[in-house]
């Protein structure tokens, strides 16, 4: 399959990105002492070991994967616009869901997120409309994991004036409210300075109630509630394109990948303590780098390398393992880039990323991670293999 994805055809002409802005809640890095990740697990500081992958199934183009309580079975995304069950190891030649003809889909578009509430009762999706509109959607699920697709209920839309940075994340944290990525409406440079501005919802992770109201209810402890001319919706501000994030499913910590722009990728961590309104920091930075201003604002991440250096392009955020068949890798959050082909891990210490190691190299357009209800992760490849990273 050609190389048609987003990461590709925007990362190399320059075009991705994460962001910063000046507020009240404005810090230089995460509180080492909040830093719940910090070295968790038994195996904490292990060596990582040697991980191989082994194909589970191959779809057309997967962009995200979840799970759904008491359910078995791994449930993928595909770009244009299909949902897929994957059961007793083999892929269910039915979708779950066709929704191709209401998602607009190519390039940094079509159906980018997945996540099913923590009752398993509803599940949850983030695509774009033909016309580009961000929208989440609920489908209520039976008991055998099949949908209604007529009991469609549209929960979120956000209009958006490009092709990319549509980011598109789904994920409901410990807290039982679910999170959505925003990028900050695409073009060089955050044209229309959304990641800084609390009054638009683009460049944002989102946090709502998808039951407690209609459409949704904001939860009242949401950091700018009570702040004039903000988005009551805002958990965190200041990014480009934050395309996955995920929640530590031991600690509940954030950790979110923010694809750069033109010199620097990086990672950003909340910890599970944090009452939201984090500033990341574009366009202000790019990475902990200058990018429009000199002042340092926001809070820096915990990780960046850089762009173009072996073929770097765009960050794929991941998970920190918490399964059993990888001990060596208990704690680390694990990572790819979706051109330079590996996949990364480092542990968080005193808020710091140490033990970086390389784990696999020579893979084909990473476009996201699983993880599975015994948390052993999946890497995705837009190619179409869906892999289980197992023991070598």
């Amino acid at each position: 399959m050609h190389r048609s994805f987003w990461f590709v055809a925007v990362a190399a002409a320059g075009v991705l990105l994460a962001g910063c802005a000046g507020d009240e809640r404005v810090t230089e890095s995460p509180s080492s002492a909040a830093s719940t990740s910090k070295s968790t697990g038994p195996q904490a500081g292990a060596v990582p070991g040697k991980v191989a992958l082994t194909e589970i199934a191959e779809v057309e183009q997967p962009t995200g994967m979840a799970v759904r309580k008491g359910d078995p079975a791994l449930y993928v995304i595909e770009q244009p616009g299909r949902v897929r069950a994957i059961r007793d190891g083999k892929l269910v030649a039915e979708p779950v869901l066709d929704l191709t003809s209401v998602v607009g889909s190519g390039g940094e578009r079509g159906l980018l997120g997945i996540a099913f509430s923590p009752d398993g009762e509803h599940l949850y999706l983030d695509h774009t409309a033909k016309d580009g509109t961000i929208t989440v959607v609920e489908y209520p699920v039976r008991d055998d994991g099949s949908v209604r697709p007529a009991d469609r209920r549209v929960v979120l839309e956000q209009p958006h004036p490009r092709t990319n940075h549509n980011g598109g994340q789904l994920a409901f944290g410990k807290d039982g409210y679910l999170y959505i990525s925003l990028g900050d409406g695409g073009g060089a440079g955050d044209p229309d300075d959304n990641a800084q501005n609390l009054g638009s919802l683009l460049g944002k992770i989102l946090r709502i109630d998808p039951r407690g109201g209609e459409p949704y209810k904001v939860p009242g402890d949401n950091p700018f509630v009570d702040k004039e001319g903000a988005k009551p919706e805002i958990w965190a501000y200041g990014l480009r394109n934050p395309w996955r994030f995920s929640f530590d499913s031991e600690t509940g910590d954030l950790w979110i990948g923010d694809v750069g722009q033109d010199d620097w990728e990086e990672v950003d961590f909340q910890p599970a303590s944090s009452k939201g309104g984090e500033n990341y920091g574009w366009p202000l930075r790019e990475g902990s780098h200058e990018f429009r201003s000199g002042e340092r604002a926001g809070v820096v991440p915990v990780h960046e390398y850089k762009l173009h250096e072996n073929g770097e392009c765009s960050v794929i955020g991941g998970h920190v393992y918490r399964g059993e068949r990888l001990p060596g890798m208990a704690g680390r959050y694990l990572y790819a880039d979706f051109c330079a082909g590996w996949v990364k891990s480092f542990e968080l210490v005193d808020g710091k990323a140490r033990g970086h190691h390389t784990s696999l190299e020579n893979l084909s357009n990473v476009s996201a991670f699983g993880q599975d209800a015994s948390g052993e992760l999946y890497v995705l490849s837009l190619n179409g293999q869906i892999h289980r990273i197992d023991p070598a």
